[in-house]
């Protein structure tokens, strides 16, 4: 049993064990005895639709990585243009996981996720159809938008059965999600590059709409109706506590500073500006507002909760620096097709889907996230010795190096996001989880940008290799020197 504290409803630690302990959580009042209820307890029925649900947003956001060039060629865009596909989606993701995730705690998670699951299949035809590159940054917005609820409605879905059952959620349960999530986000490329080059690429927009529609039937026939006071006890009501300012507020901070990002080759100092004074604004905002979109007092309390944040920030503004980067770098310097590509990549995704297996199965958290920073270095540092002559076998070897951070960190950082989040706010914890991983995602679009400009190169990569390789120790140092994280630490206090 690791020593991460569980933050109270108040926000600060209350002692319990991590959710493979075998410590019950309170059952709401009124809530059903243990083992009430329709079906077995975190059995397939409840759990198909949550999985089906949980891969839209990643595949989407890695799907799209080999259809790039061809997007670009039909456009005639360049690389610092089809970096807006990414960081479109990214923004609104960003902006959309812990609004959808505040909803789904007060309004139920189950019409959270019908909701999204409708939005997705507009979004996939409106992308399949687009006759213009703006109206498939468009596309992509609302993609992000739609693809944003299932996953916080489905830790939310999680801890409503945890507490019917009277159980904790089992860690191979959160596996499971997490495998869903990186297996779709770690295959993306490989099936990006068969749509693209059997279908074309706007196919990989068009495949959202079955997938979409599967997980809506699974929804309405399996996941339980939302109570009828969804919102927490003690909470306001739902119609006054979504705080739609703070929301606006953080998204308008967030679009400055991806513009800014978006043209790190030609920086345009004035986006700053407006940039710090939104954020400033947002900060005093969401200290006065009484249930704010983002409980910044919460957040000061819980220490723990915050640097799990920056590690999976930090750790995924390497993985997708190497999850496009290389993709392009394939297509225009090694001379692969869109689907090559994609095969040359999928040593990656089996490693990132076995590793995050392995992840599911650890007890602790500590481990497997040095695990992840130690590779993500060592991977780093293979994509340095690359060139556009290199052998396939580097290339494979470097790709897979890549899958295991992705999957160590993807699992060990959802579980301690599960054990330190307030009680009655997983759903929107989890959501600041992928807000931290989307804003990485957005620094990573401006890096390739910048490296990149209109065409990918061998110096390039090796930049991007560099930075990856200096990030990973930095994730290692922080990993080692978070006492949170070390077994047998203390469960009391704040989590700071």
């Amino acid at each position: 049993m690791n020593g991460i504290p569980t933050p109270a409803r108040d926000g600060t630690a209350a002692g319990a064990a991590i959710p493979s302990a075998r410590v019950a959580p309170p059952r709401e009042a009124g809530a059903p005895p243990s083992g009430s209820g329709s079906g077995p307890a975190f059995g397939a029925r409840l759990m198909a639709p949550l999985l089906l649900g949980s891969l839209l947003n990643p595949i989407n956001s890695t799907m799209i990585a080999t259809a790039l060039v061809a997007i670009g060629q039909d456009f005639h865009v360049g690389a610092a243009d089809t970096a807006w596909l990414i960081s479109a989606m990214y923004l609104a993701s960003a902006v959309g996981q812990p609004s959808m995730g505040r909803l789904a705690d007060r309004v139920g998670p189950r019409r959270v996720f019908v909701a999204g699951a409708l939005t997705v299949c507009a979004a996939g035809v409106l992308g399949a159809c687009a006759p213009s590159f703006a109206l498939l940054i468009v596309s992509r917005v609302v993609l992000g938008i739609g693809t944003s609820a299932a996953y916080p409605a489905a830790m939310a879905v999680l801890r409503a059965e945890a507490r019917r059952t009277g159980e904790p959620t089992p860690r191979r349960v959160l596996g499971r999600l997490s495998l869903a999530a990186l297996g779709s986000a770690a295959v993306g490329p490989t099936l990006g590059g068969l749509l693209a080059a059997t279908a074309g690429w706007r196919a990989v927009f068009a495949v959202n709409v079955p997938l979409a529609l599967l997980a809506l039937a699974g929804a309405l026939c399996w996941l339980p109706a939302d109570r009828k006071d969804a919102h927490p006890e003690g909470a306001p009501a739902a119609s006054g506590s979504l705080d739609p300012l703070g929301m606006a507020l953080f998204a308008a901070a967030l679009t400055c500073a991806m513009a800014f990002l978006l043209g790190l080759a030609d920086p345009q100092w004035l986006l700053l500006a407006p940039a710090c004074v939104l954020a400033g604004v947002l900060v005093w905002w969401q200290l006065r507002h009484p249930a704010p979109f983002i409980d910044l007092r919460m957040l000061a309390r819980n220490g723990a909760l915050v640097r799990t944040y920056l590690r999976h920030g930090l750790a995924y503004l390497v993985i997708y620096c190497v999850l496009y980067g290389f993709s392009q770098w394939l297509e225009q310097v090694h001379g692969a097709s869109s689907f090559q590509a994609g095969l040359i990549m999928l040593p990656m995704s089996l490693a990132a889907a076995v590793c995050s297996l392995v992840g599911a199965r650890t007890r602790g958290i500590r481990a497997p996230l040095t695990v992840a920073a130690v590779f993500l270095a060592a991977g780093s540092g293979v994509f340095l010795l690359l060139q556009g002559a290199s052998p396939l076998v580097a290339l494979l070897v470097a790709g897979a190096l890549f899958g295991i951070p992705q999957g160590l960190s993807s699992t060990g950082n959802q579980a301690a996001v599960y054990a330190q989040a307030p009680a009655d706010g997983v759903g929107a914890a989890a959501g600041l989880q992928r807000t931290a991983q989307y804003l990485g995602a957005l620094t990573a679009a401006g890096l390739i940008g910048l490296l990149y400009g209109q065409r990918a190169s061998d110096s390039g990569l090796h930049a991007i290799a560099l930075i990856g390789a200096v990030l990973g120790l930095l994730l290692l140092a922080l990993t080692l020197a978070d006492r949170s994280l070390r077994p047998g630490a203390s469960r009391t206090g704040t989590g700071g």
